[in-house]
């Protein structure tokens, strides 16, 4: 028999949960096919079945709290499964039928991890059109897959924003509605209140960049991007602008330490995500300076799509240096302070892109024009940085967008 464990350098964050049992003593799974889904801060895990086997015993239930290098469950030949079931414990780990009981919380919604829930909000599917193959009827990550491959339903029309599940038009007047946090949310709560009151003290600059290089240069090669699998999003150039800035200014891609500050020569630039009510999650670009415009944006849409479907994994989240809030997304102009992501010291925020009129300078005579016109802010942590550090590194960053002729 082999114990199955939590790995050690598996837990991205604070606390796990182990989330959902994918096989139940007895099933005959192959080598490196999921057993378990674990649910951390920030992603979901899966653990892996270390050889052709079956589980013979689980030694932590589903919801249970689970630490790295924590037993999961003891494994073994099909033949050591059977011959070990104790009725009365496998009847709490085997599959029994599907009732209300058994897949609807207390309060009568689905049982759903964060993996599925964004799955199915992605693609449009309501949970009542597939049929769960977890313990007690739970629905899989993998039933999602399986009924997106038979085609059975269409991508949602919006899928990077889901509408909130929170619904309140049944209340009565006065009444309201309890919505526990998520781990998700209690780790970025206190992640903010930890960056903002105890740690960096604040400051922001704002400056506003034309887009009209950049919208030309993306309207000449979005298709051709488009045709090798390589969306040429807005992001993509920001974070070729943001290596730029760095470049001039090191200091931003750093660390602060009491005797010392530690600027590193990877820039490692996170992207804040969001996932609708779900929350916010930062995976990350590594080694941004080393890679051309194509690359960035084929590695982006790799991560981008991944967090959003929830199949993100721990080092995709780790070793940020640098992070861009592309807040304009959702329609914001300016949000300030952008709470920096610690222990990093900086962090850029993009506004939404409007069409401006501005004065330009044309054969000595100021003309009006039109163009896209966005604010963008530099967040930054006052013992790291000053405001002459800070402006010279969104000169340098608006500079780069607005003459790109690459």
């Amino acid at each position: 028999m082999t114990e199955v464990r939590f790995p050690e350098d598996q837990q991205e964050g604070t606390e796990a949960t182990l989330a959902s049992w994918l096989k139940a003593p007895g099933d005959v799974v192959k080598a490196h096919e999921p057993l378990a889904e674990i649910e951390t801060d920030k992603v979901m895990v899966e653990v892996a079945a270390p050889e052709d086997g079956a589980i013979i015993e689980i030694n932590i239930k589903e919801g249970e709290a689970v630490n790295p290098g924590d037993v999961l469950c003891t494994f073994g030949d099909s033949g050591s499964a059977t011959e070990n079931d104790d009725p009365a414990q496998s009847a709490e780990v085997e599959e029994t039928p599907t009732t209300e009981e058994t897949t609807t919380e207390s309060d009568g919604r689905l049982r759903l991890s964060p993996a599925v829930r964004h799955r199915l909000k992605k693609h449009g599917i309501s949970p009542a059109a597939i049929n769960g193959t977890g313990r007690n009827g739970r629905i899989t990550l993998s039933d999602v897959k399986d009924h997106l491959a038979r085609g059975d339903s269409e991508p949602a029309p919006n899928p990077q924003l889901p509408e909130p599940d929170h619904d309140t038009t049944t209340l009565n007047a006065g009444e309201s509605l309890t919505v526990p946090h998520d781990k998700m949310r209690k780790r970025i709560a206190a992640h903010m209140v930890e960056s903002l009151l105890h740690t960096a003290p604040h400051v922001t600059s704002v400056f506003e960049v034309d887009l009209t290089a950049v919208m030309r240069h993306r309207a000449a090669h979005k298709e051709e991007f488009a045709r090798r699998g390589r969306p040429l999003t807005l992001t993509v150039y920001f974070i070729a602008a943001a290596v730029a800035a760095i470049r001039r200014v090191p200091q931003v891609n750093s660390k602060w330490h009491e005797e010392h500050l530690e600027i590193f020569a990877d820039m490692n630039i996170g992207i804040a995500t969001a996932l609708g009510d779900e929350g916010l999650i930062v995976p990350v670009l590594h080694q941004a300076n080393d890679k051309s415009l194509s690359r960035i944006a084929a590695d982006l849409n790799d991560l981008t799509s991944r967090a959003r479907d929830g199949k993100l994994v721990p080092e995709d989240v780790r070793g940020g240096t640098f992070t861009i809030s592309n807040h304009g997304v959702s329609g914001s102009l300016v949000a300030t302070p952008i709470i920096i992501n610690q222990p990093q010291s900086a962090i850029l925020g993009v506004g939404k892109i409007e069409k401006r009129v501005r004065i330009r300078e044309v054969d000595g005579d100021d003309v009006m024009m039109i163009r896209p016109m966005v604010y963008v802010s530099l967040t930054i942590d006052h013992r790291v940085l000053d405001g002459f550090q800070t402006n010279t590194f969104l000169a340098e960053f608006c500079r780069t967008l607005e003459s790109w002729s690459k």
